[in-house]
Parts: structure tokens; sequence; C-alpha cells
């Protein structure tokens, strides 16, 4: 049972280090514009707001109205390449997962909402399966494997706040 219960650990170390690192990666395609999903013309260091784009031309559906309304928001932009890093990094060392977790599933849920419908589903995409991820993440506390989140649940401001975890 222990090897078993290792490799399911270690599976859930991989999909947490994956997905922090397809938070980072949107984070700094978005900064610098390397030419992947961001032009380099249109990177967040020469001025361009990295949430316009989306919010102007790929929202639809009953709230399309109010995330256009956010679009080229400064407070917007900032609140958006804080979280993606914050989440890469979070994910990537393993130290808070929990928060993350719940953080980064609030900006999927927005981003989901923004789309509805989404277009090959009319309920089911991929930020609703990167939610159920990421509550797996917290769930199984994956960042105590291949992370520092043994050390930081040790932590005494983690001890009395466990919703840091």
């Amino acid at each position: 049972m222990t090897k078993k219960r290792d490799k399911i650990n270690y599976i859930w170390a991989l999909v947490r280090i994956g997905l922090g690192w397809t938070f980072l990666w949107a984070f700094l395609d978005k900064l610098l514009g390397l030419g992947f999903s961001t032009a380099k013309e249109n990177a967040w260091l020469v001025g361009t707001s990295p949430t316009a784009g989306f919010l102007l031309h790929a929202t639809k559906g009953p709230l399309v109205s109010v995330f256009k309304a956010m679009a080229g928001s400064a407070f917007v932009d900032w609140l958006f390449m804080i979280g993606l890093l914050l989440l890469g990094l979070s994910l990537i060392l393993g130290i808070g997962v929990r928060i993350a977790s719940y953080a980064g599933s609030l900006l999927l849920f927005l981003m989901w909402l923004a789309i509805l419908p989404p277009e090959h589903n009319p309920l089911l995409d991929e930020h609703i399966i990167y939610i159920l991820v990421l509550n797996g993440l917290a769930y199984v506390k994956a960042g105590r494997v291949w992370g520092l989140g043994i050390w930081w649940s040790k932590q005494k401001l983690v001890k009395k706040n466990p919703w840091m975890e």
C-alpha cells in the first residue's frame, strides 16, 4: 500500500509542478511577450494591457458587458499578473498550495464566466477541469512531495492560519 500511495503522491506532485509552470509561463509570456500567446509588441513591459485582448475580444455570453468594462483597467491588470505569478510560484515551490488552489479556482471560474457558454461544450472546458485539479492538489496536500509544503506548514504564521497551508 505504501508504494502505491507514494506513486500517487508523486503523480500529484508532478501535476502540481506542471500546473504551476502553466501559470508562471502565462505570466512570463504576458510580461515579456515571448511570442507564444503574446507577441513582443503586446508585452506588458511595453505598456500593453495583459487582460484587454481577452476581455475585449474573447468574452461572450450573459456577462460580456461586465467583463468588457474591466478591459484595460490597471487594477485588473495588476491583480491578474500578480495572481499568475503567485499561483505559479506557490504551486512550483509547494508552499501555500491550499490558498493558491482557492485563488486559482476563483481566477479560472471568472475566466469561465467570461466565455459562457464554452466553445466546445455547453458547460465543461479546461477552466473547470483545472479548478477540479487545483482542489485535488489542496485536498491531498500536494506541496509536501517535491516541494516545501512540510517546512511551510511548520511556520508559526501558517500554524496560526491553517488556510494559508
